[in-house]
C-alpha cells in the first residue's frame, strides 16, 4: 500500500517520463509535483518505490524511470480516462480528439465491412502514431456435418463442413488410439445431436452431457470441438496498420533483437488473434503493459485493447500496440471511441 505522498509522487514520475522520455531526478519531482518536500526526503521515497519494484534506476543515472509494475499502478489507480459522448453534450471535451469525430463517422460508413475495419486500422495508427490492430467480424462457427477419419495409431483427421459448404480438415493427435467404429460412433452422435450448433454451444452442451458419454468418446469430442474452434479463430483476418511506426519510437534505440521480434509478432499474425480474443471476452478497454498478456512476450510493448460491437453483440477486438511509454489516458481515448464508431458504422450497414 502506497500513502498519498508516495503515490503522488509515483503519478508525477510516470507522467514525467512519458512526457519527456528522460530519468526524473528529485529535484524535478520537487518542483513539479506541488509537494513541500526536500530534495532528501523525496530520495528517501523513491528508495521506497524502488524497493516496491515501482520504479527503477537505469545504468548510472541519478533519476528514475517507471517500470512495468510501476506503470500497472499507475494506470490502475491514476488514470481518470474521460468518456466522450457522440451526441455533443459534452461541454468542454478539452481534446482535439473530438475534432475528428464527425468526418470519421462519415468515413466509417462504407457498405463493405472489411474497408470499415481497413479505415480503423488506420485511424488508430493514425491518432496514436503506434501500431493499430483490428479483427474482422467473427462469423459463427457453426457446423452441418462432423465427421472422423482414422489415419494412424492415435491420429485422427477431422472434416468439418460448414452451412455454407465450406470444408475444414484438421489432424487431431489423440491420447489414445481409437478404431474406426469407435470414430462413427462419435461422428454420428456429433452429427445427430449438434449439427447447426456452434462450436462454443456443443463446447457448453458437452460439459454438461460428459457423464452420459463413455469418457473415451466423450475426450475425442472434446478435443475436436476444441480443435475446431482454433481453426475459425484462425481463419479470420486480422488487419494491422503502422507497424514501421515502430521503428521511430527512440525508446527502442538500436535493440535490434525487440525489433525483430515486434516485427515476428505482426507476421504471426495467430498471436495477436488470440491475444484479442482474449480481449474480447472482456467488458471495455482493458491494458496489457510489457509482457502481461502472455502473447506479446515483450517488455517494452503495451497493448490498450477494446471489443466492438454489431447490434449490441461483440463481434471483434481492436487495439493500439506501443511503447510502455506511452500517454495511456490519450489511448484509452481512441480506443474506446474508435471501437464505438467501429460499432456504429457496422450496425447501422446491417440495419
Amino acid at each position: 500500500m502506497l500513502d498519498d505522498r508516495a503515490k503522488l509522487l509515483l503519478k508525477t514520475l510516470v507522467e514525467r517520463y512519458i512526457a519527456d522520455g528522460q530519468p526524473v531526478g528529485s529535484r524535478t519531482l520537487s518542483k513539479t509535483s506541488g509537494l513541500e518536500l526536500s530534495a532528501a526526503t523525496i530520495r528517501n521515497v523513491m528508495a521506497d518505490l524502488e524497493e516496491l519494484g515501482l520504479i527503477a534506476s537505469p545504468h548510472t543515472s541519478a533519476g528514475r524511470i517507471p517500470t512495468a509494475k510501476g506503470y500497472r499502478v499507475f494506470v490502475d489507480t491514476m488514470i481518470t480516462a474521460r468518456h466522450f459522448s457522440f451526441d455533443g453534450s459534452d461541454p468542454q471535451p478539452g481534446d482535439l480528439l473530438l475534432d475528428h469525430l464527425q468526418p470519421l463517422r462519415d468515413q466509417l460508413q462504407p457498405d463493405q465491412p472489411q474497408r470499415v475495419i481497413a479505415h480503423a486500422a488506420h485511424l488508430l495508427s493514425s491518432l496514436s502514431n503506434f501500431v493499430g490492430v483490428i479483427t474482422a467480424p467473427r462469423k459463427t462457427s457453426v457446423f452441418r456435418h462432423m465427421e472422423f477419419l482414422r489415419l494412424g495409431e492415435r491420429r485422427v483427421l477431422l472434416i468439418l463442413v460448414a452451412p455454407d459448404g465450406d470444408v475444414q480438415n484438421r489432424v487431431l493427435y489423440t491420447a489414445q488410439d481409437y478404431t474406426q467404429s469407435e470414430l462413427v460412433e462419435a461422428t454420428n452422435y456429433l452429427n445427430a445431436h449438434y449439427a447447426g450448433l456452434t462450436l462454443e454451444a456443443v463446447r457448453e452442451r458437452l460439459l454438461g452431457e460428459v457423464d452420459a458419454l463413455r469418457d473415451e468418446i466423450a475426450a475425442l469430442m472434446q478435443a475436436a470441438v476444441q480443435l475446431g474452434s482454433e481453426a475459425a479463430l484462425q481463419s479470420e483476418q486480422v488487419v494491422v496498420s503502422g507497424e514501421r511506426k515502430l521503428l521511430e519510437v527512440r525508446d527502442f534505440g538500436s535493440d535490434m533483437t525487440s525489433l525483430r521480434k515486434m516485427f515476428d509478432l505482426f507476421e504471426q499474425k495467430t498471436q495477436l488473434m488470440r491475444l484479442l480474443d482474449g480481449s474480447t471476452r472482456a467488458e471495455g478497454v482493458r491494458i496489457y503493459i510489457g509482457g502481461e498478456s502472455g502473447v506479446v512476450p515483450i517488455e517494452e510493448l503495451s497493448v490498450v485493447s477494446s471489443p466492438y460491437e454489431v447490434d449490441g453483440q461483440v463481434v471483434g477486438t481492436l487495439a493500439v500496440i506501443g511503447p510502455t511509454r506511452m500517454p495511456y489516458d490519450r489511448m484509452i481515448q481512441i480506443v474506446d471511441i474508435t471501437s464505438r464508431l467501429v460499432s456504429n458504422a457496422l450496425s447501422q450497414r446491417q440495419s
